[in-house]
């Protein structure tokens, strides 16, 4: 198949270049090919994404051609677009990304969405939550630019994790309202907690099975931190430290918000039974997700 960059017959304009890369990616089994192609196409020439459609009889300069020809050739052996671009939309807002973190993805909306609702109830003139393994930092910054009176923690086991957050949060202006801390879990020191404990805990843990890690798809197997996806033998070990948090991390009446992977709705919900402390508060999914996804657990007062 022909290379758009080096090949010498028809010019290629912008609207070839879409056509042959869509399809180029197509055949090689690329997630999302057109999509793909418009991410590549407007990061090398410097646009949005929907500027490509006004510009198809442009030819873009060889130097762009270039940037482009070596992310379709990465992309067509499942390198993450995310990756070779350094930037992931997430709720509206762009995040950059590195492969040290996760990228982020459309099913972790819905966990923002119910956590929003928390961090908006009335009660709380300052809610505090604490994100635990922020990775990129999408969920607390996401939260912090939408809940403005919120404060937030944010932790990662690695320093270099922590430096991509780090930036996100200063690219969306929060960077007053959340310390990054890291640390391992829920493994805080005390001056590191409200003194009543947090109003809420949010996470999308690392929840892939063992056996489950040889089926990921090469572009998140081979390339997206296994730390970020590995839950242990059975997916579950974050869901263990969640349901057994002390109470001065998080205040009675707290809530935990966790995501789930397929299929771990009832497994999850019998962690949290067993460690007798808890109200199943509900289970939520994104209306264009067929999958649970999120889960809330209340501390009883009580405890």
């Amino acid at each position: 198949m022909a290379d758009p960059t080096t090949t010498n017959d028809a010019p290629w304009t912008v609207g070839r270049l879409l056509q042959w890369t869509q399809r180029y990616l197509g055949e090689r089994g690329v997630d999302e090919p057109r999509l793909a192609t418009e991410v590549l196409l407007s990061q090398s020439l410097g646009c949005a994404k929907i500027e490509l459609y006004t510009r198809f009889d442009s030819i873009p300069p060889p130097d762009q051609l270039m940037v482009f020809r070596e992310w379709v050739q990465a992309a067509a052996e499942h390198t993450p677009v995310a990756y070779l671009v350094g930037r992931k939309e997430f709720f509206s807002l762009e995040f950059a990304v590195t492969p040290v973190v996760l990228i982020p993805r459309p099913e972790t909306e819905a966990l923002v969405v119910r956590a929003l609702h928390l961090l908006e109830d009335g009660d709380l003139e300052h809610p505090r939550f604490l994100d635990v393994g922020t990775g990129s930092g999408c969920i607390a910054v996401t939260l912090l630019k939408h809940a403005p009176s919120a404060r937030a923690v944010a932790t990662d086991i690695s320093a270099e994790v922590l430096e991509v957050a780090r930036r996100n949060a200063e690219a969306h202006g929060v960077t007053d309202r959340i310390t990054f801390v890291r640390a391992d879990r829920l493994g805080l020191s005390p001056e590191q907690v409200p003194e009543d404990g947090f109003d809420v805990i949010v996470s999308n843990p690392p929840y892939v099975t063992a056996d489950e890690m040889a089926t990921l798809p090469q572009t998140v197997r081979a390339h997206e931190p296994t730390v970020a996806l590995s839950g242990g033998n059975d997916g579950l070990s974050f869901y263990r430290t969640f349901a057994g948090v002390d109470r001065g991390i998080l205040r009675a009446g707290g809530s935990i918000l966790v995501e789930i992977g397929y299929g771990r709705s009832e497994r999850v919900l019998e962690i949290f039974a067993r460690a007798g402390r808890f109200e199943h508060v509900g289970t939520w999914r994104d209306p264009g997700d067929p999958h649970d996804r999120v889960m809330e657990f209340r501390l009883t007062i009580d405890d």
